[in-house]
């Protein structure tokens, strides 16, 4: 098997098992419904944007970009000729890769804080 099928697979299989060990986004998520919305904040800093929906509620969101550099690769072959042995080589490019992700808490107001309520699930790329 060619050195790149390897990486790409043993890259696919840690990336597998390390989402395995973290869980869905949407899990964690559900962890906050009933909190108040101060210990998402302590957990993940600040949202990109609050949003007033109502007087007594409120959206939250957090906004996370991820960039990935995906490795090029180049593989040849000899090819015999009429005119004698050449090697014929192909390049695949590298690239790098960004992925936008939106996680979205909604709180409603109870006494003096803000409470989560629900959340919005993320797309399935981001859980």
């Amino acid at each position: 098997m060619p050195s790149h099928l390897i990486r790409a697979a043993c890259t696919a299989a840690a990336l597998a098992a390390a989402t395995l060990l973290v869980g869905c986004a949407s899990d964690i998520m559900k962890n906050y419904v009933g909190r108040p919305i101060s210990e998402v904040i302590i957990d993940y800093g600040p949202p990109s944007t609050v949003l007033d929906l109502s007087r007594d509620e409120r959206a939250y969101q957090w906004r996370k970009v991820s960039t990935n550099v995906v490795a090029g690769s180049t593989s040849g072959e000899i090819k015999d000729t009429r005119r004698g042995t050449r090697y014929e080589e192909t390049v695949t490019p590298g690239y790098v890769e960004e992925q936008e992700c939106f996680y979205t808490f909604y709180a409603r107001r109870w006494g003096q804080g803000w409470y989560v309520t629900s959340f919005r699930k993320p797309k399935l790329e981001c859980e």
